[in-house]
Formats: C-alpha cells, structure tokens, sequence
C-alpha cells in the first residue's frame, strides 16, 4: 500500500509543477547551419507611438531619443534588434531598430517613433494593431552600433 501512496504523490507534483512552465512571447523556430542562424519570430498586437514628450531624452539603451528616426520600445526584445512592423488595417509596413523600453501600458506591445508611425498611417488613431516580424535579433551591446 505504501508504494501506491508514493506514486500517486509523485504524479500530482508532477502535474503541479506541469502547469507552471511558461509559454513563449513569440512564435519562434530556430534553423543552423554552417554558416549563419536564422531566427523567426512573430508577434501580433496593438501599436501605440511616442513623440515630442520624449524627444531629446535618453532611452533605455543610451541614446537620445529622435523621433524623426525609425525607432522603437519593445520590452524584451535585445536592443538593436530591427523588426518589421505591419498595420494589419491598411497592410502598410516599416522596419525599425528596438532602441527602448516599453510600453508599459496594458495589451500595447510595441511603441513606435513619430516617423515609423506616420509611415503606418496610424497618427489620427493612436494606436492600431500589427505584427511584428523579428528581422535580426540584436547585439547584447547597449549602444548602437556605429
């Protein structure tokens, strides 16, 4: 009888510690080969911007913040990172490089510079859903790269 008790405890931890694996943030599938990796990652939501608020402040890789440049805050993406962002309203798309973090605001997962907004037409709106297509993955430098 006690080797049933054993079992069966060790089959609810198990199912216990089953449930606290966390799943990923992106769809992502990794391919090797001799020569280079290619990473694809994918990520759908809503896009906010930033602008004149900011403009001249350092964000969180060191630089100073422009909002005229093809820039954006994402909070787990390595900076220098450039991803492709599309409107899935009007299919327009931009590529940007991840200098910052953010947004903290709820169910926003990427906020973008003045100029990559106005390039997604989504200014009178403010914020509009897109995908986010990984393109390069960035250094674990802060800086950009010169």
């Amino acid at each position: 009888m006690p080797k049933n008790i054993t079992f069966i405890n060790l089959f609810v931890i198990a199912i216990l510690f089953g449930g606290c694996v966390a799943s990923p943030r992106f769809t992502s599938e990794r391919f090797s080969s001799a020569t280079s990796e290619t990473y694809s990652m994918i990520e759908e939501g809503i896009a906010s911007y930033y602008a004149d608020e900011y403009n001249g402040r350092q964000t969180s890789n060191g630089e100073i913040y422009d909002m005229y440049q093809m820039t954006a805050a994402h909070q787990t993406l390595p900076f220098n990172s450039r991803v492709r962002v599309t409107n899935l309203n009007n299919g327009k798309t931009v590529e940007v490089r991840i200098n910052d973090r953010g947004p903290f605001k709820d169910n926003r997962i990427i906020d973008l510079s003045l100029a990559a907004a106005r390039s997604l037409e989504m200014i009178g709106p403010g914020t509009v859903k897109v995908r986010i297509e990984v393109i390069e993955l960035g250094s674990s430098s802060k800086k950009n790269p010169k």
